[in-house]
């Protein structure tokens, strides 16, 4: 299938997620106090202790509205109310929906940095997503020789300087998202499969030391702004620079097709 740009869209009142679709949705974390006081209302008791264990208000804030969002989308797809939404999780930790085996179908995956969150859901497909805020003075250099693959490295090298942070958090995105859907946790190491990271080149995962057969079976997209597009009120990261934010997401199998709502 051919990898395209994607739209961020104002969703549909009767919005669903059909067997062939995967959905992503980017909100804001800044929200305003009458939002915050609705989304703690959805948390369970351990949500709001995980909260008030933040010491700083800002962080307590971003974290009610990402789990409030989140419950708020869930709530939509399953057709329940926020609240009565149950969470379980795998050995590694990674959450799953605590739902019976006949409706154990929808799968999801979070991820939040600085002011913006994304949200992915799917059928029946093992998914991750990644979002991470390019701050700068970071010495990626050096990040990409501890976690990233030799041929990674390599890479990275080959590219004008001037393109060489963009290209590490192109990279680190799509190495987090892949790992978020596997599903296994530090199980498996950054440097044990290789991902494209070249301006020039689709987001995909070339290999895996780990799977070797299986790394076909993955399909990457970029979630970052389509630049050859104007973007006014129809793309997210609108309170940013375009290049502040890198995100990439990771689904099992090939026929989907993606869609992107903004909250």
């Amino acid at each position: 299938m051919e990898h395209s740009h994607q739209n961020w869209n104002i969703p549909p009142d009767d919005l669903q997620l059909l067997p062939n679709e995967v959905h992503v949705w980017c909100a804001s974390l800044e929200a305003p106090t009458p939002t915050l006081q609705e989304y703690i209302r959805f948390l369970s008791d351990e949500e709001i202790a995980r909260a008030n264990q933040f010491h700083f208000e800002k962080d307590r804030h971003h974290f009610i509205a990402a789990h409030g969002t989140l419950r708020m989308l869930l709530g939509h797809y399953l057709h329940r109310l926020p609240k009565e939404i149950r969470f379980c999780s795998n050995s590694y930790g990674k959450p799953f929906l605590d739902l019976s085996p006949d409706e154990n179908e929808l799968f999801f995956n979070i991820s939040h940095s600085h002011t913006f969150a994304l949200f992915a859901f799917t059928h029946q497909r093992h998914i991750g997503v990644d979002i991470e805020y390019m701050r700068p003075g970071v010495e990626y250099e050096l990040l990409a020789q501890h976690h990233f693959s030799p041929n990674e490295n390599e890479a990275l090298r080959l590219l004008p300087l001037s393109e060489r942070e963009e290209a590490f958090y192109r990279c680190w995105t799509r190495k987090e998202a892949y790992i978020k859907a596997r599903g296994k946790g530090l199980s498996i190491t950054l440097s044990m499969f290789d991902v494209s990271l070249k301006p020039d080149e689709p987001a995909m995962l070339l290999r895996s030391r780990e799977e070797p057969h299986k790394a076909e079976r993955w399909r990457l997209e970029d979630l970052g702004r389509d630049k050859s597009r104007p973007y006014a009120s129809q793309q997210p990261y609108t309170s940013q620079r375009d290049d502040e934010y890198a995100a990439a997401l990771a689904v099992e199998g090939h026929d989907w097709e993606l869609r992107c709502f903004m909250v």
